[in-house]
């Protein structure tokens, strides 16, 4: 992994992807899902802090 990589991550102008997940588990430690998960849980904070959905839900016959 490289320092530019690495700077891109840590400063928010990259994410973590598949193979950076598995780079990311074997630099660091932790499991590679987990840091999937991490990237996961930022991206849905972030999608569900800019949403203005107009979603309806389902009626339960």
């Amino acid at each position: 992994m490289s320092r530019k990589h690495l700077s891109a991550l840590v400063n928010g102008r990259a994410g973590i992807s598949l193979e950076m997940a598995i780079r990311l588990s074997k630099a660091f430690g932790g499991s590679s899902e987990s840091w999937l998960a991490q990237q996961v849980q930022y991206d849905l904070r972030q999608a569900d802090a800019g949403s203005n959905l107009d979603v309806k839900r389902f009626a339960v016959a």
